[in-house]
């Protein structure tokens, strides 16, 4: 039966060479794989009572399966003389001669061996018999019984009748794994689409003092504790199996204390944590918080396109930050941060084992009001706010990275101003009464995973940017930032992690006079991060972090503000 069949190609079953009446104190020396079949051969035998299938591990063992790289498909085999560990002195040769070049119903592993010393147990042995069987029926079936001796149809009746009961237990086995099978397509959301989903629940609460100054001088007042939530629900839809269309929705209220000392012209410039915040255009409003389509092109490389593609999923990576355990100075570099999403196109391409290569080009889209560029007519994909933005990384092992970054950003001005909030992260201040502006930022990163459970981890960048004023003439600021810290994987428990990281935000080196808001009294900002993820269950996670802001906003005179907040997330 086909059915049959196919578990041998699942279980990597294997039959003796059943054409020369193999005794059965050898059966346990030799196999013989079925012809579909990769997968290695089980070591333990298979109990005799009913298996209950998991359909959660069916399905992540038939994705396994369907992801398995092509060098993993066994090989075909046409001649014994092809398996490199039989040789004609072994006992069977002349059983895997029949079964190979009469029968051609097994086949040799990915590196062409037999491995016939392996044990095997009864059961691997009858759905392997009944591989060969479904071989010999296909012969007699096609007109060719004459190819079939008699000899051997008896030695494979006393088999099959020698292993009767081994069979109708496979057999059952296989009708309730298809039966659960029907039932999970019956019953799943869509052929084409996965949906999955992370919920944060945030405590949230800030010191500081009514004394506390935001990036405009003005005075802020001290914060309650809050509690907020924030949902991103994700559809994965692919159409060949190679694609991705992805669909995220997300709905949030939150709004992070240290929001309180940030509100001017530069909004959330620390952002403690990431996920402690609205979700983008309002409290508990459903957004389109991505949208985009990746597809293969030429061999290797792929390309994300859409009206809503997330910057920083692409550009600036580290592996050890994830957004729910950081805040928005640590996911990207601060020249880069607020450009989380837009409209455009990420192109990505290995170049040989150790380098890598992405070009993006981001447009702002509806992500601060409806004034977004890439959907006004009046600015377009290219007369808005827009960024180009290149990597290279290097990887000269498993353990570590290294990236070099070049973005170029076009500013453009709301209300004669230019910089500050939005997608300007290259102007972390403002400039008033500028007609536009462009940036170059040039930005380096590495982690290093210097143990199993410790890495290390850094970045600078350096930017220029030039504005253009009305009155004539222009302004030019530099600025630079750098971050440094070290991760702890598997910290108390498998799957946790913990995450120190001191970095500053942005430092302007010239051109500071020439600023609205931005550069405070003169004072540099620092900011240390500890975070701890703790999984509670494979779905459920505690992830407690502290925060220490020294000299607000560039601002010598603020007080150091700490935060604090308990996050639990919930992953679907």
């Amino acid at each position: 039966m086909k059915k049959i069949s196919n578990l041998s190609v699942l279980l990597g079953l294997s039959v003796l060479a059943a054409a020369t009446g193999v005794s059965a104190e050898n059966q346990s020396q030799a196999k013989v794989q079925s012809k579909a079949s990769s997968t290695p051969v089980l070591q333990a035998s298979l109990p005799t009572t009913e298996v209950k299938v998991n359909e959660s591990e069916t399905i992540r063992a038939i994705n396994t399966e369907l992801n398995r790289p092509k060098q993993e498909v066994a090989q075909n085999v046409t001649s014994v003389s092809q398996l490199s560990d039989v040789k004609p002195t072994d006992w069977a040769f002349t059983a895997l001669q029949s079964l190979v070049e009469r029968y051609g119903c097994i086949a040799g592993y990915p590196d062409r061996t037999f491995r016939g010393k392996q044990a095997t147990s009864r059961y691997e042995f009858a759905a392997g018999l009944n591989a060969c069987l479904d071989k010999i029926n296909e012969i007699i079936s096609a007109g060719l019984a004459d190819k079939v001796s008699k000899e051997d149809l008896a030695t494979l009746q006393k088999l099959q009748e020698e292993f009767a009961a081994e069979l109708a237990t496979l057999r059952g086995r296989v009708d309730a794994l298809d039966a659960k099978v029907t039932k999970l397509e019956a019953q799943q959301f869509s052929t084409t689409t996965k949906l999955s989903g992370l919920a944060f629940f945030n405590v949230t609460g800030a010191t500081g003092n009514n004394a506390v100054l935001n990036p405009a001088g003005a005075p802020q007042a001290t914060p309650n504790i809050t509690m907020s939530g924030l949902v991103w629900l994700t559809l994965n839809t692919s159409f060949t199996g190679k694609d991705s269309l992805v669909t995220q929705l997300a709905a949030g209220n939150g709004n992070s204390p240290f929001n309180n000392y940030t509100a001017g012209s530069l909004f959330n410039t620390t952002g403690v944590p990431f996920t402690d915040q609205q979700a983008g255009s309002g409290a508990n409003l459903f957004v389109l918080r991505e949208l985009s389509y990746t597809f293969p092109v030429f061999e290797k490389a792929s390309l994300v396109v859409g009206p809503r593609v997330n910057f920083y999923k692409y550009f600036d990576n580290i592996r050890f930050i994830y957004p729910w355990n950081t805040s928005f100075n640590s996911i990207n570099s601060t020249l880069l941060t607020n450009a989380k999403r837009g409209a455009g196109a990420v192109f990505l391409t290995p170049l040989g084992n150790q380098f890598d290569f992405k070009i993006g080009y981001l447009a702002e889209s509806n992500e601060f009001g409806t004034n977004g560029s890439a959907s006004n007519p009046n600015q377009g994909l290219f007369g808005g706010n827009n960024a180009l933005t290149a990597e290279l990384g290097f990887k000269p092992s498993d353990a570590f990275k290294f990236r070099l970054l070049y973005s170029r950003t076009n500013l453009a001005a709301n209300a004669g101003v230019v910089g500050g909030a939005g997608f300007t992260p290259s102007l972390p201040g403002t400039v008033i009464n500028a007609n536009n502006g462009q940036s170059d930022v040039f930005v380096a990163n590495f982690d290093w995973l210097v143990s199993k459970g410790f890495g290390l981890f850094g970045r600078y960048g350096y930017g220029t940017t030039n504005v253009n004023l009305t009155a004539g003439g222009s302004t030019n600021v530099v600025m630079q930032t750098f971050q440094v810290g070290a991760a702890f994987p598997d910290l108390f428990k498998e799957g946790a992690q913990a995450l120190i990281s001191f970095g500053m935000p942005f430092n302007f080196t010239s051109g500071k006079g020439s600023l609205a808001t931005g550069a405070g009294d003169g004072g540099t900002q620092y900011d240390l991060e500890l975070s701890y993820v703790y999984p509670i269950s494979k779905n459920i996670s505690l992830v407690p972090s502290f925060y220490t802001i020294f000299s607000p906003n560039n601002f010598n005179s603020n007080p150091t503000v700490f935060v604090g907040n308990l996050q639990a997330v919930f992953s679907f």
